[in-house]
């Protein structure tokens, strides 16, 4: 996908059609699967199967060898991320998103992924900025939007 491409997508998820950013974002999440192509893609689904039946150290550990393997994959980081979060490591799954930001400075997933775990270890001014960053690519998350009033609420 070329940067054309890319900026089309981008400029789809700030459109008022909501059908244009959903094709938009799903497109998004493709590029980011199959960033390493089918076998990058393969080894991801791999994680979520063990991740699925409970196998969380085996997930982690295809997860982290990916992420050795691959460092500019970022959605393996984000897995990773992901991983962590669900099993309340949110600094290191704060590092994981960070990661991906640094790699794919529009990966929306990953900002509201930080402002997730912010807002888990009670940070709620930065789960705001990270939650506001999401909203800058993605300007109808109503999710995003939700979460800044809760945080905004929290810090009253």
């Amino acid at each position: 996908m070329d940067d054309a491409t890319l900026e089309v997508l981008l400029q789809s998820l700030k459109q008022e059609d909501e059908y244009q950013r959903e094709l938009a974002s799903a497109a998004l999440w493709q590029r980011w699967f199959y960033q390493k192509g089918e076998v990058g893609n393969q080894r991801l689904q791999d994680a979520q199967a063990l991740t699925d039946s409970g196998r969380l150290e085996a997930a982690e550990r295809l997860l982290s060898t990916l992420v050795s393997e691959l460092p500019d994959f970022a959605e393996a980081w984000n897995r990773r991320a992901v991983l962590y979060f669900v099993q309340h490591r949110y600094r290191e799954a704060m590092a994981d998103c960070e990661q991906v930001i640094k790699l794919v400075p529009y990966h929306f997933g990953a900002l509201h992924g930080l402002g997730l775990c912010h807002a888990a270890l009670g940070q709620y001014g930065a789960a705001i900025q990270a939650f506001r960053q999401a909203l800058g690519v993605q300007p109808y998350a109503l999710v995003n939007q939700r979460l800044i009033l809760e945080c905004t609420a929290q810090l009253s």
